[in-house]
């Protein structure tokens, strides 16, 4: 199962933004879901947004304290990078995401 969070609804601070991953990050584990994909808008000066920046930054952390398994963006959900193939390998259900193939910087895929 694929998750959803969008964040870019609420246009939240970054440390909320942050808190409302690792929350759903938590949660998710418990529901044995097999990703998460975080809707956070790429920023409106072409850099990436704070939101962006410092998800990409916390999950790094989280991934070397073994707390997720992987994080990329969304310039990478498509069927040719084997990041997003480990992921549909074990849960085909998630191959129908509307983002799949579409290269949106926007998003960020974290596996649990």
């Amino acid at each position: 199962m694929l998750k959803f969070i969008n964040l870019k609804e609420c246009s939240p601070t970054v440390d909320y933004a942050l808190a409302v991953v690792e929350i759903e990050i938590e949660n998710a584990k418990a529901e044995g879901v097999t990703a998460i994909k975080v809707l956070h808008g790429y920023g409106s000066h072409g850099r990436g947004g704070a939101i962006l920046v410092e998800l990409r930054r916390r999950l790094r952390q989280l991934k070397n304290q073994n707390k997720i398994t992987d994080y990329f963006g969304g310039d990478e959900w498509n069927i040719f990078s084997p990041r997003t193939l480990a992921i549909l390998n074990s849960d085909k259900s998630i191959s129908g995401d509307e983002d799949l193939n579409k290269v949106n910087s926007g998003i960020t895929i974290i596996r649990i």
